[in-house]
């Protein structure tokens, strides 16, 4: 058993510290592609009969792939110890404070990484194409890779951008309407990638020191702090921006046009608000809180998406 601060006693290995090691929080980052794409292949009207199956098949694929992150990230970076509790200011990590034991981490990574192969290859077979196989491969390569590799050469950002945007809304696109990428659909799924960034921009900032410390030179580490905090504030507002330009790229009217606008600035306001607290944290309270605002902003990434594709599409139809 092992007592902290945060948490109530925990039994090695039982339910509870396995619910903490997939770090429910962070799925917001598997969903909210899903759902940007989603909502993309209904309002252009694309969708074959039968969507919602290739859809929650890719849903179910993503989440997997992201609790099966979630665990390769903690048992490698405890084993370069990157996660000691006597250093870490973000969430406890299960293997750092032996909730999980190292050997049980190794067997949930291969079955989660086992289960997510059979999702895809299932959803694969039914709805994709060949190539597909290896786009698979290529998110379960990037999935231990990202821990292993490019988070410690700065191209983690690059990993977030390719594998919770355009791959994840492209794909899921794709493999609902099965017809060819549209323009609007790879900007709208480089500003799903660009919104997710900010979850790693954070963690980045919070950990520079460790970081630095342990070898692993990110992109916050290599530009400093204060651009660190910057280029999380701008990643919330391109992203913005970003998706619409996908949504106006479609025939809009005026009145259309500026509902969308009025849907996206809320959006913009919680950002700006989040971003601006990151400078100022101090301590692990209050990094943690603005992790939690940032996944929370994602999640209302994508409902304003969503919102705003519902929004434009009953206006166009009305007027």
């Amino acid at each position: 058993m092992q007592r902290t601060k945060a948490y109530t006693m925990l039994y090695t290995n039982s339910w509870k510290a396995w619910v903490l090691a997939a770090r429910p929080k962070t799925l917001m980052a598997a969903v909210v592609p899903v759902m940007i794409a989603a909502a993309f292949c209904f309002y252009d009207h694309s969708g074959r009969q039968g969507t919602w199956i290739p859809l929650l098949l890719c849903f179910l694929f993503a989440v997997i792939m992201q609790i099966d992150a979630n665990f390769v990230n903690d048992y490698f970076d405890n084993l370069h110890g990157n996660d000691s509790p006597a250093t870490r200011l973000g969430p406890p990590r299960a293997c750092a404070e032996g909730w999980v034991t190292p050997r049980a981490m190794r067997n949930a990574i291969i079955a989660t990484t086992a289960f997510a192969s059979i999702i895809g290859l299932l959803t694969v077979l039914c709805y994709g194409d060949i190539y597909f196989i290896l786009i698979g491969i290529a998110c379960i390569a990037g999935c231990f890779l990202y821990t292993l590799w490019f988070s410690y050469h700065a191209m983690g950002d690059v990993l977030v951008v390719l594998f919770f945007g355009i791959v994840p809304v492209c794909g899921t696109y794709y493999l609902a309407t099965g017809i060819a990428l549209p323009t609007h659909i790879v900007i709208a799924s480089i500003a799903c990638g660009m919104m997710i960034d900010a979850l790693l921009l954070v963690n980045n900032f919070r950990d520079c020191d460790v970081d630095r410390a342990n070898g692993k030179y990110t992109l916050v580490v290599y530009t400093g702090r204060t651009w660190g905090g910057r280029l999380n504030m701008m990643a919330g507002w391109l992203s913005a921006l970003l998706m619409l330009m996908a949504i106006v790229m479609q025939p809009i009217s005026i009145i259309a046009l500026t509902a969308v606008l009025l849907v996206f600035a809320p959006f913009v306001c919680m950002h700006t608000a989040t971003a601006l607290q990151l400078p100022k944290a101090q301590g692990k309270d209050s990094y943690n809180r603005i992790l939690a605002h940032t996944a929370r902003n994602i999640f209302l990434f994508g409902l304003t998406t969503i919102t705003a594709l519902a929004v434009a599409g009953i206006t166009n139809s009305v007027l």
